[in-house]
């Protein structure tokens, strides 16, 4: 199977063409979580298991009496080690007197990109289940891909949903407050992923984006490559077996590790990825929270969309509004065009007026 093919069942989630089908019920903040930092981790715990890309995982060969297979198992399973500050003719290896770092956590690898990308998805399954796909409901007859012949046809298709909005008014803050708990939960979990890829890689995640960059602007002679020492290219295996009195015999073997070359470029990615996620979703949590203290900028985020001639409508209708009032009408100004949401807020300006 080649590695296209592989990669295929993960690439719904990034694609354009239920745009406008289904309503638009989250930020492109929102998004960058559980479409584009699932995906990617998806892919690359594909990768990971793409034999084709770099033939075994790992390769062994030491004692002439153990078959190469046997070899290739036992120092997969039971683990491989380096030497630390080590140097010989590969980087952390040579005599055998310093401390040994034993690697194992490449066996787990594909299951923790498989796993954090299940993490990732997590906040968007629980807005969807405590959406109900209600703004797909209210809005389905009313979204751009809807044809409309004239204006009055967009007018009927509006009265619906007015008069849902206006016999609802009041009770929809607890839709906003479930929104605003996902969104708090994307949050924490990308900080939480930082640490939690940082502890599965003993330690060193945190600063290792920061080492790739200091590696690249030292001279060839003096650096050390970080990559390498997270992520080791050569190492060494200690295979015992039974001589021929019946002791048991210490054989080294040397083994390279091919799955490394694919672990150690897309762990750099993830750093700077997650780096960069954790910022804009720090300044986004701020951006939100300044949404729910100053009344001001929620009139703006419904008023910019209305053309002049409605733009005092749309601020006297959520001037004052509930907060979950002004979520919802927010989300429904997100379902339409411009023409079809300043009917919209036409009309409803009139019921309230009518009603009042």
């Amino acid at each position: 199977m080649t590695v296209m093919n592989l990669l295929m069942p993960v690439a719904g989630l990034i694609k354009a063409r239920y745009r406008g089908q289904k309503a638009d019920i989250e930020s492109p903040f929102f998004k960058l979580h559980y479409r584009t930092t699932s995906t990617l981790l998806f892919a690359c715990c594909l990768l990971v298991t793409a034999n084709d890309l770099i033939g075994d995982t790992i390769s062994c060969f030491g004692p002439d009496n153990v078959p190469g297979n046997v070899l290739n198992t036992y120092c997969w399973i039971m683990s491989t080690f380096t030497m630390t500050g080590a140097k010989g003719a590969h980087q952390g290896l040579g005599t055998d007197t310093g401390e040994r770092t034993v690697h194992a956590y490449y066996q787990w690898v594909p299951f923790m990109l498989f796993l954090q990308g299940v993490m990732f998805y997590i906040p968007h399954y629980i807005w969807k289940t405590f959406e109900q796909k209600k703004m797909n409901k209210i809005t389905s007859n009313l979204r751009p891909e809807k044809s409309f012949r004239s204006i009055d046809e967009r007018r009927d298709a509006c009265e619906n949903l007015i008069n849902y909005l206006y016999e609802t008014r009041g009770t929809h803050n607890g839709y906003a407050f479930k929104y605003l708990f996902c969104d708090l939960l994307n949050f924490i979990n990308v900080i939480g992923q930082i640490y939690f890829v940082n502890t599965f890689l003993g330690g060193v995640f945190m600063t290792y984006g920061t080492e790739v960059i200091d590696f690249m602007k030292t001279d060839d002679v003096n650096r050390t490559d970080p990559m390498m020492e997270v992520f080791p290219r050569v190492t060494k295996c200690s295979f015992h077996h039974y001589g021929a009195s019946g002791t048991i015999q210490k054989k080294d073997a040397l083994c390279v590790l091919g799955l490394n070359i694919i672990n150690e470029k897309i762990y750099v990615t993830l750093w700077f990825w997650f780096i960069t996620l954790a910022a804009l979703s720090s300044v986004y949590l701020i951006y939100t929270v300044a949404i729910v203290s100053v009344p001001g900028l929620r009139h703006n985020m419904v008023v910019r969309k209305a053309n002049k001639n409605n733009a005092d409508q749309a601020f006297h209708l959520v001037n004052g509004a509930a907060i979950g009032d002004w979520f919802i009408i927010f989300l429904i100004s997100r379902n339409m065009d411009a023409q079809m949401y300043n009917i919209f807020i036409e009309e409803i300006s009139e019921k309230y007026k009518t009603k009042a």
